[in-house]
């Protein structure tokens, strides 16, 4: 029998478990496509609170998305209070990806959103926030967060572009008693904290919103990202493995990396709708790349369900234009608001789980124009000055 990814998804949403909705976004990067059976890398044993530490030094290594003691924002605020003491003048960082793709700009909005909440609350607060010039400048992103630990800010927020280009600089900031939060995609395995979608359950929503779509019966495919993304990792295993796990006909035919690039992935589904006529759908690790997908299917006249993942404003766009078939939102403007919040709450020696799961959701034609915080029962952080 099919566990119902969606609908448990669904009803959890409006706890914010995992949901999702209106103007999210994706990523993109430059290293040449490789054809690749995905494998979790092995990661450094994580610095863990309590909570987690035993399963991490069982596993040897650090999975945000099967952390037993992971919770939802609502969770936190009913185990902790609903208020936030904060210290005035206290002064954040934040690193992210290059803002040239549009997932990065709404992360970033939604950390100029937190912070004007907690002004709206009479604090003097501060929040740097620094991105790359693109999506491979692994080495300048180390820089960042290097610079943000030489400035003395409280604490850091981080999303890494791979799993291990951070790792130097976290330890860094780590010595210097500034905690790490790492924040969606690239996982850092020492950080103090993570917040974040669960990138496997991406993948899960994806496969069964696909499986009804096609009675449970077609060829498949998987566009990657990054090799070295643990998000890549995750969604794309998430995905097969709901396939494995329903006994679903599905068949994936062909799966290859095409690094977040729009371009890449439209020239690599131009040769598979060549190479596999038989093709019914193509899951892709973002929404940059569905895009791309969308073009080649267009252009083609090909008749294959495209779903990506981020729920980036084109994203929507070209669901409403009939083009685009589904995305999943992981809703970088409210992660953005969950991460400072989150953040601040540790800041205030308030007791947090290691891994607090933001919301997510799919989104197709039938809730593309329903309004993300009603979809994920959004409440603002409640500040108060310390």
């Amino acid at each position: 029998m099919k566990r119902k990814v969606v609908a448990l998804l669904v009803a959890a949403t409006m706890a914010m478990s995992l949901a999702a909705c209106g103007g999210s976004t994706g990523a993109a990067s430059s290293e040449p496509a490789q054809e690749t059976e995905e494998t979790a890398e092995g990661e450094a044993e994580a610095e863990a609170p309590a909570d987690d530490a035993e399963a991490t030094e069982a596993t040897g290594e650090f999975n945000p998305d099967s952390d037993p003691s992971a919770m939802t924002i609502e969770e936190v605020r009913e185990k902790n209070g609903a208020e936030v003491a904060v210290e005035n003048g206290i002064k954040l960082g934040a690193v992210q990806k290059s803002i040239s793709n549009e997932f990065w700009r709404t992360l970033q909005s939604g950390y100029e959103k937190a912070a004007e909440t907690v002004k709206a609350a009479g604090i003097e607060y501060e929040v740097t926030i620094d991105s790359t010039t693109d999506e491979g400048d692994e080495t300048g992103q180390q820089t960042m967060v290097q610079n943000q630990t030489n400035q003395g800010l409280a604490a850091i927020m981080a999303s890494p572009i791979s799993d291990s280009n951070l790792t130097q600089a976290v330890e860094e900031a780590q010595e210097a008693g500034i905690p790490v939060i790492n924040v969606n995609d690239g996982l850092i395995a020492i950080a103090d904290y993570y917040v974040g979608p669960n990138a496997y359950q991406n993948g899960q929503l994806a496969a069964e919103w696909i499986s009804n779509k096609l009675g449970d019966q077609g060829q498949v495919g998987i566009v990657i990202g990054m090799a070295k993304a643990f998000a890549a990792r995750e969604r794309t295993a998430g995905f097969e493995d709901w396939i494995t796990e329903n006994n679903s006909g599905l068949e994936v035919v062909a799966k290859q990396n095409a690094d977040w690039d729009r371009q890449k992935a439209k020239e690599l589904a131009s040769t598979w709708i060549t190479q596999y006529p038989d093709m019914k759908a193509i899951f892709c690790n973002n929404d940059d790349m569905a895009l791309g997908v969308v073009e080649a299917v267009e252009e083609a006249e090909a008749d294959i369900l495209v779903v990506g993942v981020d729920g980036i404003g084109e994203a929507y766009d070209s669901i409403r234009a009939g083009k685009l078939d589904a995305t999943v939102d992981s809703f970088p403007y409210y992660m953005a608001q969950v991460a400072t919040e989150c953040t601040l709450r540790v800041l205030a020696g308030q007791e947090m789980p290691h891994v607090v799961a933001t919301p997510q959701a799919l989104i197709d034609s039938e809730n593309v124009d329903k309004d993300a915080a009603e979809i994920i029962g959004w409440t603002d952080a409640a500040y108060v000055a310390k």
